[in-house]
């Protein structure tokens, strides 16, 4: 999912051991969880459950509980071990783990049906680095997506590389309308796009612009409007628009550019470190990212 040394692992657990992520269906499928093959045990016997949310500290589980699961916690002194499985970005099999936790707490799910209940547990160790890459890094990338809103990423061929882009060329729907369009830029709060048209008609339109990436089998959308537009090269019948996302932004799309933001960094970082004789060998500075006034 990401670029991650020992010094991130370390960072992200000081500073949001404490945050919980709730597991949304977004969130499952941007961290390729299997929900089918998460359980608890209890020395032994399996109960079958669905992640409500987590931090690195502790987490909080829905499950059907019965009799003997209550007494299998009392003779376990409410030590439980949750198993976590993911999903490889490139293998079929997936990798899992257990993470031993001791029950703080029972709450009733519903009205309906009291045996459905939530299970608060705190983790009696530091998860492995693994499950705080996961956690940190949809946490990173929401802080992210807050603190760098307004800076753009020109769309390049190789910054389309970079972040999984299958190609600058994509859809957008404007007022349901679709039209083939270029990526010209993106940020976290919007992007532009290049396209056929007369840019004044289609300003503070409601837009939708469809994004491909790489290892995905379908796409992603983000929704947004459109306020304003600009000239390209003096043509009448080309014309930029900017499109202002929505609050609610994927978290695919958060992670991809998150990540092209980390190893921009990182690229800077050797850059800069290294020494005068190399300067000939270095591939040149990084793409130039620009803060948009506008938020676009």
């Amino acid at each position: 999912m990401s670029i991650t040394t020992s010094q991130q692992i370390q960072r992200f657990y000081s500073q949001y051991k404490d945050t919980e992520v709730t597991f949304t269906k977004e969130i499952i499928r941007a961290i390729r969880l299997i929900p089918s093959q998460v359980y608890f045990k209890s020395l032994g016997h399996h109960w079958p459950c669905i992640i409500y949310s987590t931090s690195m500290t502790q987490t909080r589980i829905i499950a059907t509980l019965n009799e003997s699961f209550y007494e299998q916690a009392k003779k376990s002194g409410n030590i439980i071990q949750i198993r976590y499985a993911f999903q490889h970005e490139s293998k079929s099999n997936p990798f899992t783990y257990f993470i031993a936790a001791k029950v703080t707490g029972f709450s009733p799910y519903g009205k309906t049906d009291k045996d459905i209940n939530f299970i608060s547990a705190s983790y009696t160790q530091r998860p492995p680095d693994s499950f705080i890459d996961v956690i940190g890094t949809i946490l990173d990338a929401n802080v992210s997506s807050a603190q760098r809103k307004e800076e753009r990423v020109v769309v390049t061929p190789d910054v389309a590389e970079m972040i999984g882009l299958k190609a600058k060329e994509t859809m957008v729907f404007i007022d349901q309308v679709p039209r083939k369009c270029l990526i010209r830029d993106i940020s976290f709060g919007g992007a532009k796009i290049i396209l056929m048209g007369i840019g004044k008609f289609l300003v503070n339109k409601p837009a939708a612009i469809r994004l491909f990436f790489d290892e995905a089998v379908s796409f992603t959308e983000i929704n947004g409007s459109i306020t304003r537009c600009e000239e390209v090269s003096g043509r009448k019948d080309i014309t930029a628009l900017a499109i202002k996302f929505d609050d609610k932004v994927p978290m695919q799309y958060k992670l991809k550019l998150n990540e092209f933001f980390k190893r921009q960094k990182v690229r800077k970082l050797v850059i800069r470190e290294a020494p005068a004789d190399d300067h000939k060998n270095n591939p040149g500075p990084a793409p130039k990212n620009t803060p948009d006034p506008t938020g676009m």
